[in-house]
């Protein structure tokens, strides 16, 4: 089996332009479920075995997955990435299996978003100032940050991802791959030029065509983590929620707009999601405000 699916996540890889990332979690998915059918069956599948797995073990798989504690969220992937692989091993091997048809899904409850408060992220301009004292030019840099997460409503892997060719003459747009290699092209507003400027004069290294646009203290790109604990520090500084993430500043980009009155189709290409019902969240989010603004002020309210 092991090459069969190694040949599987070539083809995420290569023919579905699928990140590294997400071909990484079908692998392990997949390796959980080998894995699985190896202990249920007293012996490592081969691919023809594969035709044979029935619902006993499908429902079996998913039983182990919750005694081990793990997610309904995550059960719910890894079932998705197993009905991947059939469906591969349909087109390329000739091997089907109905069985796996007749499994459900764990139900995963959707999440609010939760958006910060537009007072909130103007107050972390001072908080980074006090943080970060000692550095100005890092001060720069996590402003720019922040502007560009809130600004711009991108994912932190793509904010990280830009490079200085790609914001050279402050383009009216940015051009942005997001998940699975797509391409989309955000609006930016001036006050988001204004302090990638100021950070880039400021910028001590990192000046080459193709070297990308954040820094870390060393002179290397910045990662994921270090970007989480900017926005980490300023919310113990501030003294702001849990939620307050690198994410929440795309969030709050979001229920913004639809605030403004974006439409849901504008909003799912700006926020580059691949389905119009994870852009539906932020309608919900946006109910919610409006559901208690009508609690404590309208004169109907206090009556029901």
């Amino acid at each position: 089996m092991n090459d069969v699916v190694a040949d599987f996540i070539e083809y995420l890889t290569v023919v579905k332009n699928y990140s590294e990332h997400t071909a990484t979690a079908y692998q392990a998915d997949i390796s959980d479920f080998l894995d699985f059918l190896e202990k249920f069956n007293g012996m490592s599948p081969l691919p023809r075995d594969m035709e044979n797995v029935d619902t006993i073990a499908f429902r079996s798989f998913l039983a182990d997955r919750q005694k081990r504690g793990l997610s309904h969220k995550s059960t719910a992937r890894a079932l998705s990435s197993v009905r991947g692989l059939y469906k591969f091993l349909g087109q390329k091997y000739g091997i089907k299996n109905d069985a796996i048809g007749l499994i459900s899904s764990p139900r995963v409850p959707r999440k609010l978003s939760k958006a910060i408060e537009a007072s909130d992220v103007e107050s972390m301009h001072d908080a980074i100032r006090v943080i970060d004292n000692g550095e100005p030019w890092i001060a720069a840099r996590d402003w720019a940050l922040v502007m560009v997460l809130f600004g711009c409503g991108l994912r932190i892997s793509e904010a990280l991802s830009i490079k200085n060719c790609d914001i050279q003459d402050r383009p009216s747009v940015l051009r942005i791959v997001g998940k699975g290699n797509k391409e989309r092209l955000i609006p930016v507003l001036d006050a988001v030029w204004d302090a990638v400027d100021k950070y880039i004069k400021m910028r001590p290294f990192g000046n080459g065509s193709d070297d990308s646009v954040f820094r870390s203290v060393r002179g290397l790109p910045m990662s994921s983590r270090m970007a989480e604990k900017v926005i980490q520090n300023l919310r113990l500084y501030l003294q702001l929620p849990d939620y307050v993430t690198p994410h929440a500043l795309r969030h709050t980009f979001a229920t913004a707009l639809l605030a403004g009155g974006a439409d849901l189709r504008s909003l799912q290409e700006l926020l580059g999601h691949s389905s119009l019902s994870t852009t539906q969240l932020y309608t919900k989010v946006n109910m919610a405000e409006i559901s208690n603004i009508y609690s404590f002020a309208h004169p109907r309210a206090k009556e029901e």
